[in-house]
């Protein structure tokens, strides 16, 4: 087949995913409720990694960790603001399920060229990038979105301006936080992909280690907020992904 002819046997399964993202997109405008109430949640005292570092702090003794204990509230400037807001909302939910059912449609077209065994690791394969974007999708939602809004809402260049915050700043915030993470998990799958064509290898990772290391401390500095602790809680797992995919080049 040529190249048209295999974009033409492809063109269905690229329809569907279109489809599905409408749907989704659909779906999640119509329930606004707990998704509205979910993206609100990294700035609320009560959301789940608020209280655990408010519990940790008590038991430390220190006043840093209590993050996002003031509430926070969000206006809104223009007209059409609310509606902007929601479409925005449900277009980020949508993407979240289309990426995975994309990747299940390409599956599918590449299928009938491989071998039993082929399928097999293939099938795992796009597990394992469905199980690294939901960890990155997590740890950006439950770690660096309510650090970023903590000092974010808190940062005071001068006692003369008052922080106003619009909505759709803040959902553009959690929203970016969330999507950046899904993408940098992703690093193992990658890895793994480049060492089968040759391009990464495990010796090749340790011996660049340490270059690694102050490119994952600059990358951890540029998506946080710029305070040690926030660098810290990213940092950490960025090297285990690091040293994941090493372990992965092995393979």
């Amino acid at each position: 087949m040529t190249f048209f002819e295999h974009l033409d046997a492809l063109r269905p399964g690229l329809i569907r995913t279109v489809v599905v993202t409408v749907v989704a997109m659909i779906v999640a405008f119509l329930i606004k409720e707990p998704i509205m109430e979910a993206v609100m949640g990294p700035k609320s005292p009560d959301f789940v990694t608020n209280r655990a570092m408010y519990n940790l702090a008590e038991k430390m003794g220190s006043e840093v960790l209590k993050i996002n204990q003031e509430p926070v509230s969000l206006i809104n400037t223009t007209m059409a603001g609310q509606f902007n807001m929601h479409m925005m909302m449900a277009f980020y939910v949508a993407l979240i399920v289309a990426i995975p059912y994309l990747l299940f449609e390409l599956w599918l077209f590449v299928r009938p060229a491989l071998t039993s065994s082929e399928r097999k690791s293939s099938t795992l394969f796009i597990l394992y990038i469905i199980i690294c974007m939901a960890l990155g999708i997590a740890f950006g939602y439950y770690i660096l979105s309510p650090l970023s809004v903590n000092f974010l809402t808190g940062y005071v260049v001068s006692a003369d301006i008052t922080n106003m915050i619009d909505v759709g700043s803040y959902i553009s915030l959690v929203a970016n936080m969330v999507l950046v993470c899904a993408l940098i998990f992703e690093l193992p799958v990658a890895v793994h992909f480049l060492s089968k064509t040759g391009l990464v290898t495990a010796s090749f990772m340790k011996k660049y280690r340490r270059h690694a290391v102050v490119v994952l401390a600059i990358g951890a500095a540029i998506i946080t907020p710029p305070d040690i602790v926030s660098m810290i809680l990213v940092i950490i797992p960025l090297y285990l992904l690091y040293e994941m995919s090493i372990w992965i080049a092995k393979k």
